[in-house]
């Protein structure tokens, strides 16, 4: 059998300007869908201590099988839809897995997706 490594999600989410409410009523209505998905270890949703207009996603997942399977649920069309709706400013969306400290040395980074904005 396989080792897991677990693996995690992160998404910045910048409201148009007047929609920051909107939008963090919207993103709320992942929180609990997105806790009881299979493999999911933790979610969250946050919001800037010092900009109003931006809003953090995040989500830890036991092993890359199990995020992937997440981001195919009707529940991630919400991204686009708040794109659609010009909600989002911009969307920056990012995924990342647990590494070694020999393997962060030699690595450049986790890749980013940018989707909006």
């Amino acid at each position: 059998m396989s080792k897991q490594i677990p693996v995690s999600h992160m998404a910045f989410v910048r409201a148009r300007a007047g929609r920051s409410q909107e939008l963090g009523v919207r993103l709320s209505a992942l929180i609990e869908p997105s806790r009881a998905a299979p493999g999911c270890l933790n979610f969250a949703l946050q919001h800037s201590q010092c900009d109003p207009e931006l809003w953090l996603v995040s989500g830890f997942w036991v092993n890359q099988q199990a995020m992937t399977a997440y981001f195919s649920t009707p529940a991630m069309e919400v991204f686009a839809e708040l794109v659609q709706e010009l909600v989002v400013n911009s969307l920056d969306f990012h995924t990342f897995k647990d590494v070694s400290a020999a393997q962060a040395l030699g690595q450049s980074g986790a890749a980013v997706h940018k989707l909006a904005g």
